[in-house]
């Protein structure tokens, strides 16, 4: 599944949020319009949400990517970084730690 892009005008736009797979890309270039990922959770339990930090360590480990809970009914904003780019897809990547009745949008 793709998390789906919302652009907002000045006149507004609907709301449209997505159903998630666990584990989505998000193409890199939404970094330079600012875009924020927005997660919805509507399970009965709290969800993690890592956004994956693609560097490498001098030894070429991936770097470690904390988790963030998104709790039981609540909604996340996230805030898209080019530190989260990965140089060699120019993609970033969502691990989500459960999918059911949790939706996310890309807003930009």
């Amino acid at each position: 599944m793709a998390i789906p892009v919302l652009q907002t005008t000045v006149g507004g736009a609907l709301s449209a949020p997505g159903a998630v797979a666990s584990s989505e890309t998000v193409n890199g270039n939404l970094v330079a319009s600012n875009a924020i990922l927005q997660v919805i959770n509507a399970s009965g339990v709290s969800v993690n949400v890592t956004i994956v930090d693609p560097g490498r360590t001098p030894a070429g480990n991936t770097g470690t990517a904390a988790a963030v809970a998104v709790a039981a009914g609540a909604t996340r904003f996230f805030k898209l970084s080019t530190a989260t780019v990965d140089s060699a897809s120019g993609n970033i990547t969502v691990n989500f730690s459960a999918t059911t009745s949790v939706t996310a949008q890309i807003l930009y």
